[in-house]
């Protein structure tokens, strides 16, 4: 009997979740609810591939082991020292007859859960892949439960374009959501609506980034701020009139960051994201907030010790969020706002090119 969640396929250790566990089963077989998907492309969380960049020294031949290498043991593309996976592009292959994704065979899509807790099995050695990229050509097939999410890639798009969006959707859904809260809301009694809000997205020239400034902008932001590390990435967000202000500040620099912030918005932010794939910028995004305002932390790279001690050493009443990659309709959210501002199709066919 399969589980919806896939605990059937957790083989160490004993009662926990797929993606808690150290390994799944990756047997080709597939449950009543189950579906198989036949991989065509990888696509490396951020975080992740620049942890295993940065450990090997740039060597693509070692970050290709090494991920094959996590795949193998683990059954799954979960990486050790970050905790995130990615997700991935394929064609099905199998649908269980009480599968309630609505997939059917041939049906191209991509996954909308991580790799972290979806069933993996590899077969070409990623023979085509220089290890230099987040994007991964594979042959394989991967395992999706009936609660996992998957979506049919656009016909309209480039499926490695469709691909990238897919990885950070959950950014511009949740953003949206906690803007317009601010955007929308009165003050107690007053009966007229308080200031439209300011947002600082740290990393505003990535792919989360770039979709959360988009979005903060439809949700109703007053002022928009990009932070990014160097002079290049501003001239890309500046180009893509994304945001307000562009700003340049290291991320982990937590005075310098506020600073950064404070002078481009002319307060703290009343929302911060956070889409930096780097460790260490917690306390300067809680600095860079205004008391009652939100952070919403959307890296795999944050440490929530250091974001609540943070928090708490600074005596700052803030609400911090940790990005859900999933909300309803976060797919299409992504895909519209691509369609539908220039600047962000631009940043991310750049970042496609590059790679």
């Amino acid at each position: 009997m399969t589980s919806p969640v896939g605990l059937h396929r957790v083989l160490e250790p004993n009662g926990v979740l797929p993606q808690a566990a150290q390994r799944l089963s990756t047997d080709p077989a597939i449950g009543a609810d189950e579906v198989r998907i036949a991989v065509e492309k990888l696509n490396l969380d951020a975080a992740s591939f620049r942890q295993l960049f940065t450990k090997h020294g740039g060597d693509g031949d070692k970050v290709r082991a090494e991920v094959l290498d996590i795949i193998e043991t683990r059954g799954k593309m979960h990486n050790p020292v970050t905790g995130s996976g990615g997700m991935l592009i394929g064609t099905v292959e199998a649908v269980g007859p009480e599968s309630p994704l609505g997939l059917k065979p041939g049906d191209r899509v991509a996954t909308l859960v991580s790799l972290t807790l979806t069933p993996l099995n590899i077969i070409d050695g990623l023979d085509r892949w220089d290890g230099l990229s987040e994007q991964v050509p594979a042959v394989g097939y991967a395992i999706l439960f009936g609660r996992s999410i998957a979506a049919k890639l656009p016909a309209d798009l480039d499926p490695e374009l469709a691909l990238a969006v897919f990885d950070v959707c959950g950014a511009p859904a949740l953003t949206e959501r906690v803007v317009k809260k601010y955007a929308d809301r009165t003050p107690g009694g007053s009966g007229k609506p308080s200031p439209a809000p300011t947002v600082a997205v740290i990393g505003g020239a990535g792919k989360s980034g770039s979709l959360a400034l988009a979005a903060a902008r439809r949700a109703g932001a007053v002022r928009t701020t990009g932070i990014v590390p160097v002079e290049s990435e501003r001239e890309r967000l500046v180009a893509a009139e994304l945001a307000d202000v562009v700003a340049l500040a290291d991320a982990r620099d937590p005075v310098a960051l506020s600073a950064a912030v404070e002078t481009a918005l002319g307060r703290r932010a009343d929302v911060t994201v956070v889409c930096v794939d780097v460790p260490g910028c917690e306390h300067g995004a809680i600095l860079s907030t205004a008391d009652g305002g939100t952070v919403i932390f959307f890296s795999m790279a944050t440490s929530f010790a250091a974001a609540a001690l943070g928090a708490e050493g600074l005596a700052a009443d803030v609400t911090m969020l940790i990005g859900n990659g999933y909300a309803p309709g976060h797919a299409d959210l992504a895909l519209d706002l691509l369609r539908e501002v220039p600047g962000v199709r631009s940043l991310f066919e750049a970042r496609l090119a590059a790679d």
